[in-house]
């Protein structure tokens, strides 16, 4: 009966692994100039079926379930990310120090919003408690916005150089401080940084996903991506990463943590309690360090371009396109 019963839990198993399968291109998604291809963070919007990708100075809006171009938001120099809630589409411009407030039927802008810091990098919306939040990279300060008004709440100095960050939504704010190898706490109602914690073994953290059912931080820094306590600071868990990484995901429904590279690789590791295995290195494209994962269809979107023909620097402004994985 005992070999019967690890016979049938290891088949259940094996079951299971062999449902949740692996990650596979599905789609190739032509974006085009004539605006030279320089790109930062991808933006699913899982309710509203739509991909918001950074592109230059202009956002673009693709439709997930045709994989079609549908429409373009303007005027947004240098945009690094965006954040989608309360009605409204922000970017976060970094060579103009502004935050784009836009209407999303329309794709116009509504208001134009200080920054509050120089070259505003990641931004994020917190629906909990209706606050968008946006990194100021070199500016090393985060700034809250009202997200119904456009109204800024508040900025807040960092110890260093802010890369991405996440909201709890239960008065903290996490926030990647690249320079200083380590994450600043925020206490929001104190409006101030109360605490520092290294990412060792990682080093310059750059991408962040929060899952608050587990109190999980996943962060991408350097050649490792580690998990860490969100109540405590402390590092339970690391993998080995890809090279150059910039953005990372978590997928709850999946138990999967994923890191994108500059190198092509996306690094993906399961999530078990506080054990993290690397499952699969999907092949992506060189130069392609972000990635955006639709947490309703599962899917990564990652944004790539070709070499300029020329061998100078850069990409090739007609050769920028998204490349879609879905599950296999």
């Amino acid at each position: 009966m005992r070999v019967l019963v690890a016979v049938g839990l290891s088949a259940l198993v094996t079951a299971v692994v062999v449902a949740q399968g692996q990650y596979v291109q599905v789609a190739d998604i032509t974006i085009g100039g004539p605006l030279p291809a320089q790109w930062d963070y991808l933006t699913p919007d899982p309710a509203g079926k739509r991909l918001y990708v950074s592109h230059n100075a202009e956002v673009v809006v693709i439709d997930t379930a045709t994989d079609k171009v549908v429409g373009r938001i303007a005027d947004t120099p240098g945009v690094h990310g965006i954040a989608i809630g309360a009605g409204h589409v922000f970017t976060s411009n970094g060579r103009e120090g502004k935050v784009s407030m836009v209407d999303p039927k329309t794709l116009s802008t509504v208001r134009k919003i200080d920054s509050g810091g120089a070259n505003p990098d990641a931004i994020t919306f917190d629906a909990r408690t209706g606050a968008v939040w946006v990194f100021n990279h070199t500016g090393m300060s985060a700034t809250q916005i009202d997200a119904a008004s456009g109204k800024v709440l508040a900025t807040i100095p960092l110890t260093g150089t802010a890369e991405s960050g996440q909201s709890d939504g239960a008065g903290h704010v996490f926030v990647n401080i690249e320079d200083k190898d380590q994450i600043d706490v925020i206490d929001v109602a104190g409006k101030k940084v109360t605490a520092s914690w290294p990412v060792a073994p990682g080093a310059s953290p750059t991408g962040m996903a929060l899952d608050n059912a587990t109190h999980r931080l996943f962060v991408g820094a350097g050649r490792v991506m580690v998990m860490m306590d969100a109540a405590s600071g402390k590092v339970v868990a690391s993998v080995p990463l890809c090279a150059g990484t910039d953005a990372t995901w978590y997928d709850a429904a999946n138990k999967l943590a994923m890191s994108s590279c500059r190198d092509g690789k996306i690094t993906v590791a399961r999530v078990d309690g506080d054990k993290m295995t690397v499952v699969q290195t999907i092949d992506t494209a060189v130069g392609s360090r972000t990635m955006g994962l639709d947490t309703a269809t599962h899917k990564l979107y990652v944004a790539a371009a070709k070499p300029n023909a020329s061998g100078g620097r850069g990409y090739d402004p007609e050769s920028f396109h998204v490349l879609v994985y879905a599950m296999k």
